[in-house]
């Protein structure tokens, strides 16, 4: 993993708490938005040097794209984009959004298999939703062990290079199996797992 390039499609909390988190391990990174790279200055300068703001084309280029967009925004922030052509895309998404918080409505479909749908040609593995950004941001490492990311996925072999980059971050990562089962435990809402702040010991 470490010779992975990282864009992140999505600003808001939960793309720039994982941009955070990259910087603290000194990981670089393109940070991208629907306003533009210029409307993102202040924020990647704040982050740190190894972020930098890019366009939404050019975090979609790399190697491993985290994409967490406001639901109801996904399809465009997503819309045109070249196949991924086997590379991992990174599901941090959730069916609800601010002020309302009201359930989208899915019509008894997974949200990752929704956002699989929209990366055509990606290997989509569903990790780093189910924390508070702040938890995201934050030092993993509590009461003398390490703070729990969940991941799931399809391929086996996207989700070995994104739990190596759940291990780098200091996180500890448990497999939750196929998108079908891990998605569905770790979707909020309607998830038993998101927001729980779990600590592995030892």
């Amino acid at each position: 993993m470490n010779d992975k390039t990282i864009g992140i499609i999505g600003a808001g909390a939960i793309g720039t708490a994982f941009a955070r988190t990259l910087a603290r391990h000194d990981i670089e990174a393109v940070l991208a938005n629907s306003r533009g790279p210029e409307s993102l200055q202040d924020l990647v300068q704040e982050i740190g040097p190894t972020v930098r703001a890019g366009t939404r084309e050019e975090a979609a280029a790399q190697d491993v794209v985290l994409v967490a967009v406001n639901w109801s925004r996904l399809p465009q922030a997503l819309a045109g984009l070249p196949d991924f052509g086997g590379r991992i895309v990174i599901d941090a998404n959730n069916p609800i959004e601010a002020p309302l918080f009201r359930p989208a409505e899915l019509h008894g479909r997974l949200s990752s298999e929704i956002v699989a749908g929209m990366v055509p040609g990606a290997r989509v593995v569903k990790a780093f939703n189910h924390l508070q950004p702040e938890l995201l941001a934050g030092d993993p490492h509590r009461e003398g062990g390490k703070r729990v990311l969940f991941y799931s996925g399809d391929d086996d072999r996207a989700k070995a290079e994104v739990a190596a980059l759940v291990e780098r971050l200091g996180f500890f990562g448990i497999d939750l199996g196929k998108l079908e089962v891990g998605g569905r435990l770790v979707q909020f809402p309607g998830g038993p797992l998101p927001g729980l702040n779990l600590v592995k010991m030892g």
